[in-house]
């Protein structure tokens, strides 16, 4: 069952507000706008992208109905708080899951991050954590106010690695559901985020390149100061 039928289902709908993150997944506010009700943006955890506990719990309203989980990127939400909180606030607590990995397949991409964790230099690499599937490896590429992370795509694409930029727009600054709400991290995830590839087939030699690409600009990109 979709997301906007296990809303109906429980009753959510015309005046109601759904909490959801703006960090990608516009199907999520569409499956919210579809049963009836408003998304409501609130700000993700900058390690995990998932949406920040204490952010849902600013952004509950007496109209509030429920809130959407997105897990992302193989790494899970922090569900014991976002439950806690619903079950304080009396709102259903939905999850929108990634697709799981056979576990084959997950250790080998722990792998590969493993030894990107330990190569790269120069850009901010995932906050990993036991539990990481590495669905995407995102690191993060520091903007100091130029679009260096599209500038680092483009120069890494040309040494012949895939990598791709995870969410181009956050849901709140797209014009069916723009939103005039203050989410810096959310602002700055999507300006600075770069999945790189991990995949299980990659061999030694693949993961060697995708290094050696990423270093020889890495280094160039400083934070701000």
């Amino acid at each position: 069952m979709g997301t906007a039928a296990l809303l109906r289902a429980a009753g959510v709908g015309v005046g109601d507000e759904v909490v959801v993150s703006a960090f990608g997944n516009v199907e999520v506010a569409e499956a919210v706008t579809l049963a009836g009700a408003l998304p409501v943006f609130a700000e993700i955890d900058p390690a995990t992208y998932c949406l920040a506990p204490a952010a849902v719990e600013a952004a509950v309203t007496p109209r509030t109905a429920a809130v959407v989980v997105v897990h992302r990127f193989g790494r899970r939400a922090d569900l014991a708080r976002l439950h806690a909180l619903g079950q304080r606030h009396g709102l259903l607590v939905l999850e929108h899951g990634e697709t799981e990995a056979p576990y084959d397949e997950i250790a080998r991409r722990r792998e590969r991050a493993a030894y990107l964790d330990a190569k790269l230099r120069g850009v901010r690499t995932p906050d990993g954590g036991d539990r990481h599937t590495y669905q995407q490896y995102v690191v993060r590429i520091p903007g100091n106010g130029r679009p260096d992370r599209d500038a680092f795509a483009r120069a890494v694409r040309a040494k012949g690695v895939e990598c791709r930029v995870p969410v181009k727009t956050p849901v709140h600054r797209l014009p069916e559901f723009r939103r005039y709400v203050f989410l810096p991290e959310t602002e700055r995830a999507a300006d600075e985020t770069l999945a790189l590839p991990v995949d299980a087939s990659l061999t030694k030699r693949d993961m060697q390149r995708v290094a050696s690409a990423c270093n020889a600009l890495g280094g160039l990109l400083q934070p701000a100061v």
